[in-house]
């Protein structure tokens, strides 16, 4: 499941990046770019913090 989660923050975060680069080269319209930027980020923010927060407790990072 974590591997998943994992699968699903990064697509999210290359629907972030991405739409931006083609945007610079002419490729992709202004529209288009900001529903892919909106829909990665819903994406990264949905799926990130579940397996970002089990690692860092994994590791000890959340101990006081």
């Amino acid at each position: 499941m974590r591997h998943l989660l994992k699968a699903g923050s990064f697509v999210g975060l290359g629907l972030t990046v991405v739409p931006a680069l083609f945007v610079f080269s002419g490729t992709l319209t202004w529209r288009a770019h900001a529903t892919l930027m909106a829909v990665g980020a819903v994406v990264w923010f949905a799926t990130a913090p579940f397996w970002i927060l089990r690692e860092d407790a994994a590791h000890g990072a959340m101990e006081s």
